[in-house]
């Protein structure tokens, strides 16, 4: 396929939204234009851009394999007067060092994906060898570079999934590396797939959860070290004002996250369907003339004060705030006895060590909820109009938040929807309910939305004027529930 044709045709399209006039006319002419047409230009600049990034970026790749510090004042960028390869792309782009870091690691990762190539013999100034993976074992991001290239990833979910999963274990023995290269190439693939319906934002959670459930020791080894780096520190800045500055372990960000969240989900969109007295709190919370900073603030001095034994209502209002936590059996019993395992956060899908589901239920308790393979939970009700608790835990382990796609609602902001009307008979069963975000929830009552589903397969959304939707399941969900399952059996999630 022409690398130039799907460009070529997006600036024909542009040309004709906007004609050949002076640059400067381009935001007046855009306020002329219909809805339809608006977007049109954004989707065909975005395919410019595209374009033009990646073959920026296979460029960025070998200006750095020109510029290693082994060619010393011969590299590339230090002939130019830069120190490094990030330098000169930065100097080039206009961009931040930020974005010229990331430029250079994509393009090294497609350029130690590329075939070989013949040297050229020709030489020249600038020759050098060429930029290329020395024969030996495709590299498990192969796909990554190969769907970049094609259009199918941006750069941004490129980098969310490469950085996110950050290479298969190393050191064993030659098997071992295999095996687990290629479970890390068949997530690659999975995240690419999953990248056309969910957010840069839910790509980097994903990918960093599936990396730690086929890596467990590894995953363990992360978990302590980010408990070793954790730190609180205070002190006053120039204008005298005292300040302070966490770095967290896993443990002790969800729980501030949690409780953070509880406290003000009315402010932050959550569910409208509450019993009275929690509908009286939120509506308190909403008139207070506090900003949403400086209620976290006073929530965080509130507990400081209270202590362990704070009320929960007087803190936290009609729900106390607490982490849930999921865990295959699988992975519970191989906490138990010790061996490296990883547990879900249920509204993030954030992973945290094994030995937290230990913890949790000396403190708390457990509830067992039963899972058929594809996630869908066996264990259903009926009678009840609303969904009860149980089910609404259930539907949470399921779903891990809102199902619209590209929504990052968790699942403690959602409401349960019936997607068969219960005023025309439809049934409050877990496998006829979904989770929506109150968002969506009401787009889909107000612009004549509907969800409907086979037995237990994809949820579908239908919308006026648009081709059925699938609304898959968050992807950690499926690889905690044995969806992905490369060899060996110790390189694969628990399910």
């Amino acid at each position: 396929m022409d690398i130039f044709s799907d460009p070529q045709a997006a600036l024909d399209a542009l040309r004709a939204a906007f004609g050949d006039g002076d640059a400067a006319g381009i935001p007046a002419t855009a306020q002329g234009l219909d809805d339809d047409d608006l977007l049109s230009v954004i989707r065909s600049a975005t395919v410019l851009v595209r374009a033009g990034e990646s073959l920026r970026i296979a460029a960025s790749g070998v200006v750095a394999a020109r510029s290693t510090r082994d060619a010393g004042h011969g590299g590339l960028a230090q002939k130019r007067g830069h120190r490094s390869a990030v330098s000169l792309i930065q100097d080039l782009t206009g961009s931040t060092r930020a974005d010229a870091t990331k430029q250079v690691r994509i393009g090294e990762a497609l350029a130690a994906a590329s075939v070989p190539a013949e040297a050229d013999a020709g030489g020249g100034e600038d020759a050098t060898a060429p930029v290329a993976a020395a024969p030996g074992p495709r590299p498990w991001h192969a796909a990554l570079g190969a769907a970049l290239m094609a259009g199918a990833l941006t750069s941004a979910q490129h980098d969310a999934i490469f950085r996110g999963l950050g290479g298969p274990p190393t050191g064993s023995d030659a098997d071992d590396e295999t095996h687990a290269r290629d479970a890390w190439a068949t997530a690659a693939e999975h995240l690419i797939d999953e990248a056309q319906v969910r957010t840069v934002e839910e790509l980097v959670t994903a990918a960093r959860a599936v990396r730690d459930l086929l890596d467990p020791e590894g995953a363990e080894r992360r978990f302590d070290e980010r408990f070793e780096a954790r730190s609180f520190r205070t002190w006053t800045d120039r204008d005298g004002v005292r300040r302070g500055s966490f770095t967290f372990d896993d443990i002790g960000a969800v729980g501030v996250e949690t409780i953070i969240g509880t406290a003000l989900r009315p402010r932050r969109g959550g569910p409208r369907f509450v019993d009275p007295d929690e509908a009286a709190r939120a509506q308190e919370l909403q008139d207070d003339p506090r900003t949403n900073d400086q209620l976290a603030y006073d929530l965080m001095m509130d507990i400081i004060r209270a202590g362990a034994l704070a009320d929960a209502q007087a803190v936290f209002g009609t729900r106390q705030a607490g982490i849930r936590v999921v865990a295959t059996r699988a992975a519970r019993d191989d906490a138990w006895d010790g061996r490296p395992a990883v547990a879900l956060v249920e509204d993030s899908g954030a992973t945290l060590p094994g030995w937290i589901i230990g913890t949790r239920a000396c403190d708390t308790a457990t509830m067992t909820v039963t899972l058929d393979p594809a996630g869908n939970p066996l264990d259903l009700g009926r009678e009840a109009r609303l969904f009860t608790p149980k089910q609404r835990i259930a539907l949470a382990i399921r779903d891990g938040g809102c199902r619209i796609p590209a929504c990052d609602r968790p699942a403690s902001y959602c409401e349960a929807h019936h997607i068969d009307p219960y005023a025309q008979g439809g049934r409050t069963d877990i496998d006829r309910g979904i989770l929506l975000c109150p968002f969506h929830h009401m787009n889909l009552h107000h612009h004549g939305w509907r969800i409907t589903r086979n037995g237990k397969e994809d949820f579908v959304l239908h919308r006026p004027g648009l081709p059925p939707t699938a609304l898959p399941t968050r992807v950690t969900r499926r690889y905690d529930f044995g969806d992905l399952r490369p060899a060996p059996r110790r390189l694969i999630p628990a399910g």
